[in-house]
């Protein structure tokens, strides 16, 4: 197996990774979530002779003339991706790792194997469908659910010391501990070193080679995350003190940003302005950079419409990659709004509630019967609840970086009730001085401190 250096090689397949590869005796390319934009490097390889199969599910590359789309399928031996024409997979939604499950599991039917063999895979499959933000819906909801499962008790010792090293052994996983801690500390060796390092961890042989590697990790996370907080400071006073602050596609150039944390920036800009967002940093060649979008703008055919002014692309509704030359950027900007059709009701932060419910009605009973719909992320939130005038006191910041607000909620019928909010902490301190009741949006959780259980209501959002 191969994985393609971000820096040097840059995504997916290149001339130089299939050299590499027939220059060792390989005659067959197998790809896992990329490829399916790859029709130059294919083509290539298909003329060294090997035989190229290609596993993806981004959108499939389309040229438009008087009669509609045309799709360009690369010319691979074969393509399984579930978002190419006719195919008849009911399920459009799963991640590349899934896609690439799927053909492993065709492959040992075939061979006439159980395809129950393959379980233990589905906690790969489970990390890389949260870790790739995928709608944790139909198919994609039993996939991570079984995944989850497994993931506490994986015999994978890599996985085990990981889970032991960012103290999560022993507490029932979720997919927010995927999302927020475990997929963070995986993906960190692929941006700031070379994912080998992450491959290495999975395949360990010892628990010392385990706990090295994880540690390793873990410390290649917190610096990725501390280098993120200090770029996208810098971002948001880009976008604040500029005249791009009034596009509706938001094209930022951070010469100076390590181009592998440019998607988690764009992620972070998405979600405070609400705006589509493209962080574009200097390459070897050129610009390079991610982009992360709002629901009412499809990313994919946004860079559609202007690529000519590309020289590479892909992605799909919500997120997308591209590569361009730095005299391309002034117009590239310009493009992207004005074929972009978005109104301000599209950048409005919208809060949907599906319940208001006074807090009298939470207890350990209500809390834990919320596990069934569980596993929440995208595509399946958790249940969004709703309180008006809760008197609160007792307002403190903790966490080491004073990022945590803790307090007291009182119920209608007079009962305490401890109350977290994570969001901008230090402000949220400052707005509650003198306040003595607030209107919120909330989750009811059970807090587990030291064998201890207790409600604890988690506060979304205020006013």
């Amino acid at each position: 197996s191969d994985i393609p250096d971000r820096i040097k090689d840059g995504y997916g397949l290149n001339q130089h990774l299939i050299d590499r590869a027939h220059e060792d005796g390989i005659d067959t390319i197998i790809t896992c979530d990329n490829g399916i934009a790859a029709a130059k490097e294919i083509e290539y390889g298909k003329e060294l002779g090997m035989t190229i199969i290609v596993t993806d599910h981004h959108e499939v590359p389309y040229k438009e003339d008087e009669t509609g789309r045309i799709y360009l399928l690369p010319p691979a031996d074969v393509v399984v991706d579930p978002r190419q024409e006719g195919c008849e997979y009911p399920f459009k939604g799963l991640c590349g790792a899934a896609v690439a499950y799927k053909l492993v599991e065709a492959l040992c039917e075939v061979n006439g194997q159980e395809a129950s063999d393959l379980d233990y895979l589905l906690e790969n499959v489970a990390i890389a469908t949260v870790a790739d933000v995928m709608d944790l819906t139909e198919e994609n909801r039993i996939l991570v659910r079984q995944g989850l499962e497994m993931l506490e008790r994986t015999s994978n010792l890599g996985l085990r010391s990981l889970i032991q090293c960012i103290g999560l052994e022993g507490k029932k996983i979720q997919a927010y501990h995927i999302g927020f801690i475990l997929a963070p500390c995986l993906n960190a060796s692929g941006k700031l070193d070379t994912a080998k390092r992450a491959l290495a961890l999975l395949r360990a042989k010892t628990e010392r080679e385990a706990d090295i590697l994880a540690g390793d990790l873990k410390a290649l996370n917190e610096s990725r995350r501390d280098m993120t907080d200090r770029v996208v400071d810098e971002a948001m006073a880009k976008v604040e003190q500029t005249d791009i602050r009034d596009d509706k596609v938001l094209v930022i150039y951070l010469p100076d940003c390590h181009e592998s944390i440019a998607g988690i920036i764009a992620g972070r800009l998405r979600e405070k302005y609400a705006h589509p967002f493209f962080v574009l940093t200097k390459a070897e060649e050129g610009l390079k950079g991610s982009g992360r979008s709002i629901e009412a703008y499809h990313m994919y055919e946004g860079l559609h419409g202007v690529e000519d002014l590309l020289t590479k692309y892909g992605g799909h509704k919500l997120a997308a990659g591209l590569s361009l030359e730095e005299k391309n950027l002034e117009e590239l900007r310009k493009r992207l709004n004005a074929d972009c059709h978005l109104t301000e009701e599209d950048f409005v932060h919208k809060i949907l509630i599906d319940v208001p419910m006074p807090l009298s009605y939470v207890n350990m009973q209500f809390v834990e019967s919320l596990s069934l719909l569980e596993p929440f992320g995208n595509g399946n939130k958790k249940p969004v609840f709703a309180c008006k005038d809760v008197p609160v006191s007792h307002v403190q910041l903790r966490g080491k970086n004073k990022n945590v607000a803790s307090f007291l909620l009182t119920d209608e019928t007079g009962r305490k009730l401890n109350g977290i909010y994570f969001g901008e902490a230090e402000r949220f301190y400052d707005e509650m001085q003198g306040r003595q009741s607030i209107q919120i949006v909330y989750y009811p959780d059970i807090n587990e401190f030291r064998g201890n259980r207790s409600l604890q209501i988690v506060v979304t959002n205020y006013k």
